[in-house]
Order: C-alpha cells, then structure tokens, then sequence
C-alpha cells in the first residue's frame, strides 16, 4: 500500500508562494524599452578589440592593431595638454568652437568646472622632445610623456618612470568628425522604437583607452545597481556576456540589482586604487556613454603586467576633455576631483535621514495609514513623498483635490511631528492649452526649440530648457 502523499508544512508553502510571487518581479524589467549597445548604432567604423571581436551589429571598436592614421578618424585640431597641480589634462576636438553656430559645433559642456580653473593653469616648462616623444615635468615627482603619431599621454613617476596613467596605449583611439554631406551608401539616421535621431552632420562618436596602473580595483562611474563598490569585468576572459557600464540616465522602475546598466545619473569619473597608490581619470562628456571594465588578456596576451587595469571608453557625441588625478589615497583623488569641479552642496540635515516613497499613496487616508504606521511601529523617519499621482491630471504645482482635498492639513500635521513632505515634479509639462505653466511657457518660448515633443508618462508634454 502506498504511502500518503505528504503535505507541505504551512510555512514552507508560504515560502514557495513568496518565492513564486517574487519571480515574475525578476523579469519585470522591461530591458527592450531602453537602448543597450546591440541596439546603439554610433559606432567608430572598426571592429572590437581583442581576440574574439563582437560583430558589427553590436559596437565597433577600433583594431587592437592600430591602423596608420587617417584623415576621417585624426581630430582637426590636434590634443593640447595643460595642468593644474597634479591634474593634467588633455583636450581634443574639431575646429569648431562655442561661437560657431549649431548644429556645426561639437557640443562643449558648459557650467561643470570651476570658473578659476583656467586661472589656476600651470605655465609647464618647455617639453623635451626627441624621436616624437615629447617629455613635460609636472611637479618633482610626476611627468607627462606624450607621444605624437599616434597620439598616447602616460603619466608617470618621475623618478622609476613607472606609469600611473595612460590613454591610448592601446591605440584604440577614434574620433569620427563631422560632415556637411552624407555619402549616399551611408545612412546617417538612427532609430530606436518610435524615435528618429536625423544626425545632420553624421555620426560623432568618440573611442579611447585608458589604463590605470598599480590599481588592484576600479569605482565609480554612478550610478548603477550593483552589490559591489568595485566595478566588475564587463568583457574578457572569465567574463560572461556583459553590456558595459551605460551612463545615461533613466528612471527605471524594477531595474536588475547586478546590471551595468544606468539609472538616475552619471558621472564619467572612475577611480583606481592599489595597496601603494590611487588614481583617477575624468572625462567631461554629457553624451550618452558606455565604458568597459576589460579583464586581464582580454588583447590576449599571455600576461599582463601586475596591477594594470585597462578600460575601453565610448561617448555618442561631444569632444575630448580629459583630466587625469594621482595621489597617495582616494582622498587625495577625490580632493583633486573637486578642485576642478567643485565641492557638492553641503544637505540639509533632515535629507540625510530616512524617506519614504512609494508610486503612489492613493489619498489622505492613504498617507495618515503610512504615517501612523511609522510611530506604531517606533520606526523613525524624516520626510514622506507623493509620486506625480497627487496632481490634477499631472498638471505639476497643483493638487488632486478629490484624492487629497486638505492639502494645507496634511502637510501640517505631518510637520507637527517634526516631519516633511515632498511633492513630486518631473521635467515634464503637460501640454494642456487650460494649464497656466504650459502656456507661460509656450508664450515666453521656453520650451526646447524646433517644437520638440516628447512622449512621457504623462501623456502627450513639452520638455522644457
């Protein structure tokens, strides 16, 4: 006679409903919404680097090999280099400047660094040059070796000449300038979903190396979801099928916790950091970007020097404007970091405590529940935020009043308890001819010129400047 069959203990049945519920969360990020760089076709016109190259539908990269320069890949004007103590850097880009009109200009961030920082240039001593290679002391300790054709800058220690950074050592530099006319076998624009990029003066992309010595880790380059303060491979031996380090910001709702993929911000700033060193490089590009973390023989050689980590850098648009940080620890490169940029607002106290957000609280009902939930529980926190849902019909600045009919109220019992609350604005505004900000803003021009419109989660609205 057969045994009966057993039943599962109640809570390991919870546990399996719990996990069942949890999976479909897993794989609800909606990864075809988003470019990745399968679907980014701005690409320098070369293959990948290293021995297994991905192929053209994905992202070109120059040879590792790299070919004899040429007139479509050499920048216009050729890189200068300047300094300011201990932060050299490196500038390339076309002809244009700020005073030519677009669209013929590449586009130069502005408002970023310091309004000094020109100011506090070091005026370096003439270069030694010989055989193509030009040799500029920076300080006592550290020179600028800068070779010429093809163009590679490694900063060193002047003393060993150990490297400690250096860009295109690997010749894997590409800058692909702009053009007045299309060739008819090219095709200039791109897609992605239902929007068109026209790319009147073709494609601008930029590619470079850079390598980062006596580094046993690599960080930075926020922000990502990732268990990890150091940043992982992204390709090489060792390392499974990777998208780079993407920096463009998104919101994306339900994002995957180990993806290089980007989020709320970035910034182009990464930092190497060994048991007797750290560095940093930081390159000033809005445009969108992909940076690979590359993994020891990923050119496939045999060995590669100890404590050398290589990173491959990719923008869509923009110029070359580079700086380069060495210093004893990471505060050193950070302290560096922000002599150029500058130091980040000191926040408020109540911003450093716990928030809590949710997409969305339904009412006033709704919000008195949470907030008493919190002091029946003795859970401190500081600030509570209404998503975009508490507006008229996301009309920003106003209310939901059949959802949140005493406003004033709420927000004063809320602060009776020492608490704040924040109301939600995203950059977008409805465009709704009753709504007094559209048209304030349509009337005064401030909207993004060409009569750009955008669809967002709000519907049919304007992206304002």
């Amino acid at each position: 006679m057969d045994p009966p069959p057993r039943r599962l203990a109640a809570p390991l049945l919870l546990l399996l409903l719990l996990l069942a519920a949890a999976s479909p969360a897993a794989r609800a990020w909606k990864k075809d919404e988003f470019r990745n760089c399968k679907s980014a076709t701005r690409r320098p016109s070369a293959s990948a680097p290293g021995p297994a190259p991905r192929t053209r539908s994905t992202r070109r990269f120059p040879p590792t090999a790299p070919s004899p320069p040429s007139s479509r890949t050499r920048p216009a004007r050729g890189p200068s280099c300047s300094a300011s103590p201990r932060c050299p850097r490196a500038r390339c880009g076309s002809r244009s400047t700020r005073t030519t009109p677009p669209p013929h200009r590449r586009f130069q961030v502005p408002d970023v660094l310091l309004p000094d920082l020109e100011a506090r240039t070091l005026h370096l001593p003439e270069p030694k040059t010989a055989a193509g290679v030009s040799t500029v002391a920076l300080s006592d300790d550290l020179d600028v070796v800068v070779k010429h054709d093809p163009f590679e800058l490694t900063v060193r220690r002047a003393g060993s000449g150990d490297p400690v950074l250096s860009f295109n050592s690997h010749g894997l530099f590409d800058f692909e300038p702009m053009r007045e006319s299309k060739p008819e076998e090219e095709t200039w624009e791109e897609h992605f979903r239902s929007h068109t990029d026209k790319r009147p003066c073709g494609p601008q992309s930029i590619t470079f190396d850079v390598s980062i010595y006596g580094a046993d880790f690599v960080y930075g380059l926020p922000g990502h979801g990732s268990t990890s303060l150091a940043l992982r491979p992204t390709r090489g031996p060792g390392v499974e099928e990777s998208e780079p380090y993407c920096l463009f910001n998104l919101d994306v709702f339900e994002y995957l916790h180990e993806s290089p993929f980007g989020l709320y911000g970035s910034i182009p700033f990464m930092i190497g950091h060994g048991c007797r060193a750290s560095s940093g490089f930081f390159w000033l590009n809005a445009a969108e970007m992909q940076i690979d973390v590359l993994a020891p023989g990923w050119d496939g050689a045999t060995a590669q020097e100890n404590g050398r980590i290589d990173t491959l850098w990719m923008a869509e648009a923009g110029v070359v404007d580079a700086f380069f940080f060495v210093g004893s620890e990471p505060k050193d490169v950070i302290k560096q970091y922000i002599s150029v940029t500058g130091t980040p607002a000191m926040p408020q106290q109540f911003a450093t405590a716990y928030h809590q957000c949710r997409w969305n609280y339904r009412d006033e009902a709704d919000v008195d529940g949470v907030d008493a939930g919190f002091d029946e529980h003795d859970i401190p926190y500081d600030v509570l935020w209404l998503d975009i849902e508490h507006t008229d019909g996301k009309r920003y600045f106003t209310w939901d009043h059949s959802a949140f009919p005493n406003p004033v109220d709420m927000q004063q019992k809320i602060a009776g308890k020492g608490r704040k609350m924040v109301t939600i604005v995203d950059p977008h505004i409805k465009r709704d001819s009753s709504f007094h900000v559209h048209q304030e803003a349509t009337d005064k021009g401030y909207y993004m010129p060409m009569g750009m419109t955008m669809m967002g989660g709000a519907g049919l609205d304007h992206h304002p400047i």
